[in-house]
């Protein structure tokens, strides 16, 4: 693990000097070098309180995916060096919460994690909302993380340690597992704690939001795992609560996607919805539900991130995110389509995708959760390829606002999005073939 972060702390120089395709390599290095590394089920490659599991190596992999795909996507930008300087910083932090095995330490990094964040959407964003999105984005976390601060002192007076392995308590005291569960609940986010998501993606650059999406609500997943771990019976005593919020709030923002006329405001209102399912996979406390929402970290990662990426590529040829002006995109981009058309079905889990494989786990560990839950998934997974189908045919189809006119995607903006796609079915082929 010291060798990634070595590589990370090298590739400074790299980015003062813009050299971009250098740093795409060490990215995609960095990612070979964990992937060879092998997971386990339990912390290997320890180095430094540095460790590596089978959620971290997963998501690590993610993180550096997701940051080459960033530069790909900012590629010609103004302040190009800070920028990537930024995105090494994201990078960094995201190595770092994903892999130490000390609490606190996943804890200052979780919060530290926010500053590149809030830089990159005031500098890079679009419209003068973007100051409103940052202050949202800020004072969500603040509110929630600063008690989180002073449960984890008052857990290291009691326990003594802050380590992962040694931080189990047997309490089944309310304000402690709300004050553990609510902070990675924000970052997920779920709904009623929702509303920095729609508008941080909104007045975010194309790679705030491919972050946001595809790494951001990740840590909320990741957090819950492990605290699920370590407070086991807490879990099981209260899980209720939030899985009932989740599971009407699903259902709801699921509707709310149908009445958006922005893009980028649908697909960000669609990752909470998914989301959603993810947490109510998490608190069944199954193997499945725990794989399966795993899983669904994993596919939506890829797949929301190259709906926001292409979403961008619109953007920049229309000029515009309105439903109401990228209408007939099949006239006037034609390649678009195909890459448009299996995004939104890996959006609504269609069969070849890893989202399939994730969304069938997850409703075998509902129903055994609470057997009524088939009936509130049936209207998500309906109302999700509504909207999913809603935002193909709405963009793609209709008469295009203008004369006839033809436009390409570079070869560039086709590899981003070749390989946006390309784990999504590689996944499920490597998972049939373990077993």
């Amino acid at each position: 693990m010291m060798t990634i972060l070595m590589m990370l702390i090298f590739m400074i120089p790299l980015c003062l000097m813009n050299f971009f395709i250098p740093v795409q390599v060490v990215y995609l290095f960095s990612y070979l070098y964990v992937l060879l590394s092998g997971s386990f089920s339990y912390f290997s490659k320890i180095s430094y309180l540095f460790g590596l599991d089978f959620f971290s190596f997963n998501l690590i992999m993610l993180s550096f995916l997701i940051s080459s795909f960033m530069i790909i996507s900012m590629l010609g930008s103004f302040m190009m060096e800070f920028y990537m300087i930024i995105n090494l910083l994201l990078s960094f932090f995201l190595f770092f919460i994903f892999c130490v095995m000390d609490f606190m330490y996943m804890y200052i990094c979780f919060e530290f994690v926010l500053v590149p964040l809030v830089i990159l959407i005031m500098i890079w964003g679009y419209q003068p909302e973007r100051l409103i999105a940052g202050m949202y984005l800020f004072f969500y976390t603040l509110l929630v993380s600063l008690p989180l601060l002073v449960l984890l002192i008052y857990i290291y007076m009691n326990v003594g340690s802050m380590f992962f392995d040694y931080m189990i308590m047997n309490s089944s005291f309310f304000v402690s597992h709300f004050i553990l569960t609510i902070v990675f609940m924000v970052k997920f986010p779920m709904y009623l704690v929702h509303y920095w998501l729609p508008k941080a993606h909104v007045q975010a650059p194309v790679s705030g939001s491919m972050i946001l999406a595809g790494l951001m609500l990740k840590i909320g997943g990741y957090g819950i795992i492990r605290s699920m771990y370590m407070y086991e019976y807490m879990y099981m005593y209260y899980s209720y609560i939030w899985y009932s919020i989740c599971l009407l709030g699903s259902l709801l923002i699921s509707l709310i996607c149908l009445i958006q006329a922005d893009i980028k405001c649908m697909i960000a209102y669609s990752s909470i919805s998914h989301m959603g399912m993810v947490i109510m996979g998490l608190l069944t406390m199954s193997t499945w539900g725990l794989m399966g929402s795993f899983m669904m970290m994993l596919g939506h990662g890829f797949c929301s991130s190259g709906l926001f990426y292409i979403s961008n590529l619109f953007y920049f040829r229309t000029g515009s995110r309105s439903f109401y002006i990228n209408k007939g995109l099949l006239i006037y981009l034609p390649t678009s389509s195909l890459f448009m058309f299996l995004l939104c079905s890996f959006n609504m889990s269609c069969p070849p995708s890893i989202n399939f494989i994730s969304e069938f786990m997850i409703l075998t560990s509902m129903m055994n959760y609470w057997l009524n839950s088939i009936f509130f998934f049936i209207l998500m997974s309906f109302f999700c390829a509504c909207f999913s189908y809603y935002l193909y045919s709405f963009s793609q189809h209709g008469s295009f606002h203008n004369l006839y006119s033809f436009s390409s995607f570079n070869v560039i903006e086709f590899i981003c999005l070749f390989m946006h796609l390309l784990p999504l079915v590689l996944f499920p082929l490597m998972i049939m073939s373990l077993f």
